[in-house]
């Protein structure tokens, strides 16, 4: 399984080039796209097509092949094979027929992305630390308007992906998260880069400013809800009643992780209004 560019074809590793030099063949997202890559680097190989339309039987010719004692290796159009890209399917037959998987590790437009994003504070040290690869939403309105909603209650960082021709309805859809923070990133690695970061409410607005930022592919990063220190009165009462009693038979993180799939409100703050409330108890208890 070998990353390749996302864009800047001086992102290949020397080991990729290594092993894709080695090979009998190459399986690949896209033939022509994968010829032209290849021929950059001076390397002419046979080429499988293996897709999302085909991947289930031509994964079981790759592997095959592979039993035959053929050396074979797998590339997507770009980026890191079986991230929104076909491979898992291809790894499951491999693995199944007794083969070995090994991966390549490179280009990603979901690191590459978030170690621009200046999330360090989200991602270390909180309650609701670590990020999420959503990649790309439903393309029906009313489907991916009910994932907005559940990325609404998300309190870490959400990585989404997203084709030019789809942005503005995303915009439109990521725009009831208001002043959100997300960090949008377009054309990644490639010649007319762009790093941003607005508010949600604002990413269309971002998007009309300027004609060509309609164009290329998107990367996308919802920062982390920002922690806010919870008193009995920022919750709703039922919330409260509800959090007071799981706290009352639950450990605290499991009585806040409960509380937040029933209410669906911000993890951080039941998690603030958790502590206050135990600290409370603990002091009437001393008392």
């Amino acid at each position: 399984m070998v990353a390749t560019p996302i864009g800047n074809l001086a992102d290949i590793t020397l080991r990729a080039l290594h092993v894709l030099q080695l090979v009998d063949a190459i399986a690949c997202e896209d033939t022509r796209h994968t010829a032209g890559m290849l021929g950059q680097y001076g390397l002419h190989k046979p080429l499988l097509a293996l897709h999302q339309h085909n991947e289930a039987e031509a994964a079981l010719v790759v592997a095959a092949r592979l039993q035959a004692g053929e050396r074979l290796a797998y590339v997507s159009d770009a980026g890191t094979p079986a991230i929104s890209d076909p491979g898992a399917r291809l790894v499951q037959a491999v693995r199944a027929a007794g083969c070995r998987v090994m991966p390549l590790p490179g280009p990603s437009s979901v690191t590459t992305l978030l170690s621009a994003a200046g999330l360090d504070a989200g991602l270390h040290g909180t309650e609701a630390g670590g990020f999420t690869f959503v990649g790309f939403l439903p393309a029906k309105t009313l489907e991916r308007e009910r994932v907005v909603q559940a990325l609404a209650a998300e309190c870490r960082a959400v990585v989404l992906l997203e084709a030019p021709h789809r942005m503005t309805e995303l915009a439109r859809a990521l725009a009831v998260l208001g002043q959100r923070a997300v960090s949008v990133g377009r054309e990644l690695t490639k010649q007319f880069e762009e790093i941003d970061t607005v508010p949600c409410a604002s990413l269309g607005a971002w998007l009309t400013a300027q004609p060509q930022r309609l164009k290329g592919e998107f990367a996308l990063v919802l920062h982390p809800q920002p922690v806010v220190a919870a008193t009995e009165g920022s919750l709703p009462e039922q919330a409260l009643h509800t959090l007071h009693l799981l706290l009352a038979e639950l450990p605290l993180k499991t009585a806040v992780r409960v509380a937040t799939d029933i209410t669906r409100l911000p993890k951080n703050g039941l998690y603030q209004a958790a502590l206050a409330w135990k600290n409370t108890q603990s002091g009437t208890t001393e008392n």
